[in-house]
């Protein structure tokens, strides 16, 4: 798949959402602990049964590698195993990288994007190494119509510490922000945005302001919804005046929304994910439309 499948998606199911599987084990339902015997296998079978709901009403999913990677073996073969399924039910996908601090550590996960063992559709890396760190991406980006995500902001609360410091006349995320459009700037797709695309952060109002009038064909990931400095208004700023450009990602606020209902109104973890996918859509569509 590409941004254009991605893009079409959306278009479709008027829901810009992609959902990060990304969470902590306290968040995991402690009955399926119970009967698989252990984190990884719970883990695992809590991923599949959630793919297997959320495949109609969102455009895609997203995975750690590290996360997985944790696990050992065992968790890299359920991530392979995963990430197989969520193509076979025409999710786009997108896989948060291996942590690169090194040249050849970006040339060992791009070959992983290109790679059938983790068959993802983008990969998600951070530019803070320098264009070292994005240039071995730049080949499957062309030749075999993956893409690319790239952090300009993160969501994290101590973002500002360094991302938003100034050098020079600009801010540390602007000069990132370039660098992901200087190497953007030559992949555009048939629906006109960049295959090469920028993270930016749900708490971070003016980021996204800035980055959806400064480069009107970067396709942006709207990261951290899930902190509580997020929400979905700031997340419209992302979107053009179309509703396009743009896709959100959410994790434990779809994925643990079996908690919010527990007490109140019980009910399986995969119909509370579905409830609150639909309610987070109808929130966005309050801001923009998707035409």
């Amino acid at each position: 798949m590409s941004i254009d499948v991605l893009h079409e998606k959306i278009r479709k199911l008027k829901c810009p959402i992609i959902v990060d599987f990304s969470m902590q084990e306290t968040l995991l339902p402690p009955y399926l602990l119970v009967e698989e015997g252990s984190y990884p296998k719970a883990y695992y079978r809590f991923c599949k049964e959630l793919l297997e709901r959320l495949d109609e009403v969102v455009p895609g999913v997203r995975f750690s590698f590290d996360t997985f990677a944790l696990f050992g073996g065992e968790g890299l073969e359920n991530l392979s195993a995963l990430l197989d399924r969520a193509r076979a039910l025409g999710l786009y996908t997108i896989l948060d990288g291996p942590q690169i601090l090194s040249p050849w550590a970006a040339d060992r996960a791009a070959e992983l994007l290109q790679s059938e063992q983790y068959p993802c559709d983008a990969m998600l890396i951070s530019p803070y190494i320098g264009s070292d760190g994005i240039k071995p991406f730049v080949p499957a980006c062309t030749k075999m119509e993956k893409d690319l995500f790239i952090v300009v902001r993160s969501a994290n609360k101590s973002a500002s510490e360094l991302q938003d410091l100034l050098t020079g006349k600009r801010l540390v995320q602007g000069a990132a922000a370039e660098m992901v459009n200087r190497f953007g700037e030559p992949i555009f797709t048939k629906c006109g945005f960049s295959r090469i695309c920028s993270v930016s952060s749900a708490g971070a109002a003016d980021s996204l302001r800035n980055l959806r009038a400064q480069y009107k064909r970067m396709f942006l990931l709207v990261d951290g919804l899930d902190y509580p400095s997020g929400n979905v208004k700031n997340c419209s700023y992302a979107f053009d005046r179309f509703g396009y450009g743009a896709v959100i990602s959410a994790g434990p606020t779809i994925t643990a929304a079996w908690k919010e209902e527990e007490e109140a109104n019980p009910m399986e973890y995969t119909d509370a994910a579905v409830k609150t996918v639909e309610r987070i859509r109808k929130n966005l569509l309050r801001y923009i439309t998707i035409l």
